[in-house]
């Protein structure tokens, strides 16, 4: 393979997988034992959730994700790989990789890199596909953050419901024409 065809192929492994921030973060898997209609529907359920895959060449792969959070990849580029990635999150795509390992018993789960680290084969994409999405994160430190809140309202609130009852029931009393008894 000619200096510019390698050149052509490293550039548009830029311009398909690197988007502002560099490089995302990514799962490896191989296709190999996929048939051409099997990959078809894998690459259209996938579309749908915005996930993207991407054969690469293991050589030019390790030149240009030289340096990157990808570089983690490296161990495992032997023999057909391609490149999940896009949706929200690693794990996003990670969840849907493992669900689809039930349609396609071929496709291989190489490994997932999530912030720099590597989660290598099978059992480490079904570790990482069990991580919350940033979503999901962030809404369980909101619930954290509120909860305590929530329970010191309520704890506030108690006491002044007593008085606002015993208020209401004196109220009451005296609309009646009772007469309140005093208490010592």
């Amino acid at each position: 393979m000619s200096k510019q065809v390698k050149d052509l192929i490293m550039r548009d492994y830029e311009s398909r997988i690197a988007t502002e921030d560099g490089y995302p973060d990514a799962t490896l898997i191989s296709i190999r034992g996929l048939k051409g209609q099997e990959t078809t529907k894998l690459r259209e359920g996938l579309r749908k959730k915005n996930i993207r895959i991407t054969v690469i060449r293991n050589n030019l792969a390790q030149q240009k994700f030289k340096g990157t959070n990808l570089d983690q990849f490296n161990s495992l580029l032997t023999g057909a790989n391609a490149l999940a990635y896009g949706g929200n999150s690693v794990v996003e795509v990670a969840r849907e990789l493992v669900d689809l390992i039930g349609t396609f018993p071929a496709l291989e789960l190489r490994g997932a890199v999530l912030d720099g680290e590597l989660f290598e084969g099978k059992k480490g994409v079904e570790e990482l596909s069990k991580f919350p999405t940033r979503e999901e994160a962030i809404g369980r430190v909101v619930t954290l953050i509120v909860s305590p809140g929530g329970k010191l309202v309520s704890q506030l609130k108690g006491p002044g419901a007593g008085i606002a009852g015993l208020i209401k029931a004196i109220e009451e009393k005296l609309e009646k024409g009772e007469a309140i008894a005093k208490t010592a």
